[in-house]
């Protein structure tokens, strides 16, 4: 089960890195992964929340400028597949950092790939892209809470 938690959480950092980051920080902060004594440890802080928080926020306003690169470029697809594997790791725990990191980087390249063709495919019927990426945010954010929720 943690496992499925670790993969749908790294699809969430597919689709919006930061969000996926915060979400691992928060599960964190309200103790419902357990990181103390990890190298992890710092995601549980107010500090991490707060700056993980505000880079979610930031990331999902410079995703509707037309100047942001796409997500599958390597610099944007690595960030998320190491934020995919951390967010894994911190879901599965220390114990299970290898089967976590793989569910959190296999989650984190579906969701780029995935977020990608699918908002590709919604920007086509709507006939612009601002409708598709709102869609895409509002699963990602809500994704985000659901798994947060789940592991309580």
């Amino acid at each position: 089960m943690i496992y499925v938690v670790g993969l749908l959480l790294g699809i969430v950092t597919g689709l919006r890195a930061m969000t996926g980051a915060a979400a691992a920080s928060w599960a964190a902060y309200l103790g419902v992964i357990n990181v103390s004594g990890t190298w992890l440890s710092s995601l549980s802080s107010s500090w991490a929340v707060a700056v993980f928080s505000i880079l979610a926020i930031v990331e999902l306003v410079t995703d509707q400028l037309p100047s942001t690169p796409s997500r599958k470029v390597p610099v944007q697809f690595g960030t998320r597949i190491v934020l995919g594997i951390i967010a894994g790791i911190a879901v599965a725990g220390p114990a299970n950092w290898l089967l976590g990191s793989a569910a959190g980087g296999i989650g984190a390249v579906i969701g780029t790939l995935g977020g990608a063709h699918l908002r590709g495919q919604l920007a086509a019927h709507f006939g612009k892209d601002a409708p598709a990426a709102f869609i895409e945010d509002a699963v990602a954010v809500i994704g985000a809470i659901v798994i947060v929720l789940a592991l309580k």
